[in-house]
């Protein structure tokens, strides 16, 4: 770790003001070495506050550890900090032949995209931008359900930590409070001569601690902390959210999936094939398949890479 993140994550345990000078002796550096590191604290937009004899104390925001998030799940993590798109980042170690699984990190990001190719609100601090690399090496039709999963493992690592209860919007985003919190991208590569999925990047964007949106977002979007301090650190999210991802069957991921629901036995008006229907979303498959009674009486199974929910 270096010297600033050290200085970080005594500032983040202490409940109180810490000298620069019991700093400097802790981690065998000089005072102008704390106060540099201090500084570039501040730079990434942690709001620390200066007294004299005091020293400092943190009162909002924190910076990304990799190399404690990887102790905690036991893969490569990754840390970009000058990002386009981490799944931009992902697709760039899978042609290093990066190990898998992998975890790629970013700050903020310069081109987030969602899916449909839709711009992804990020900014430089208080935001989790994050892609995993897996290889499955299945065919389609065994591919385990990755969108539910991690949704999944984002609202139960959430309720886990902080108590706060957030929904999931199929397919594949995350509401608090009916605005979006969280979305969820995924992509899948496949071979052709084996027919086989040979690799798949899962990418989170997730507004953790963000005080204030954009006017044209201010009514749609929300984050995890608003003008509260947090109680948890990002990297502890993180952690939590991938190791749920990694060790907890898939089967009780699909239930925590279903439970988690906001759109089941609500109306929702959905477009297919241009046209456009309204009813009544009654079930959710293993696969992530919504089943829909039409208000004509039809049953339509929706696919998420088929349609898109345009109201629930």
């Amino acid at each position: 770790m270096k010297t600033y993140e050290h200085v970080y994550d005594i500032l983040s345990k202490s409940p109180d003001f810490v000298t620069g000078e019991s700093l400097a002796k802790s981690l065998g550096v000089s005072r102008t070495a704390i106060w540099k590191a201090i500084q570039t604290l501040q730079e990434q937009g942690i709001d620390i506050t200066s007294v004299r004899k005091k020293g400092y104390y943190l009162e909002k925001g924190d910076i990304l550890l990799p190399q404690d998030i990887s102790k905690q799940l036991n893969i490569p993590v990754y840390f970009n900090p000058d990002s386009n798109s981490t799944q931009l980042d992902a697709k760039h170690g899978m042609e290093k032949n990066n190990p898998t699984p992998a975890l790629y990190l970013a700050s903020s990001q310069k081109a987030a995209k969602g899916r449909f190719d839709r711009h992804f609100f990020a900014i430089p601090q208080g935001g989790i931008y994050m892609s995993i690399h897996l290889k499955p090496n299945c065919y389609f039709a065994d591919l385990p359900p990755y969108t539910m999963m991690a949704a999944a493992a984002i609202v139960k690592a959430i309720q886990r930590l902080t108590g706060i209860n957030t929904e999931i919007k199929w397919v594949n985003d995350i509401y608090l409070n009916n605005k979006k919190m969280a979305g969820i991208l995924t992509e899948a590569i496949s071979s052709i001569e084996s027919g086989r999925i040979t690799d798949v990047i899962i990418g989170i964007g997730l507004n953790f601690s963000i005080s204030d949106f954009p006017k044209e977002l201010a009514n749609k979007a929300t984050s995890l902390f608003t003008s509260e301090k947090p109680s948890i650190t990002r990297n502890q999210l993180i952690s939590e959210i991938w190791k749920l991802f990694l060790t907890i069957p898939t089967s009780d991921l699909i239930k925590v999936y279903k439970e988690k629901s906001l759109v089941l036995d609500k109306q929702v008006t959905f477009e297919q094939a241009g046209k456009t229907y309204t009813g009544v979303a009654k079930e959710i498959g293993d696969k992530g398949q919504l089943l829909v009674l039409t208000d004509d009486g039809q049953e339509k199974w929706l696919s998420a890479g088929e349609v898109s929910l345009t109201s629930w």
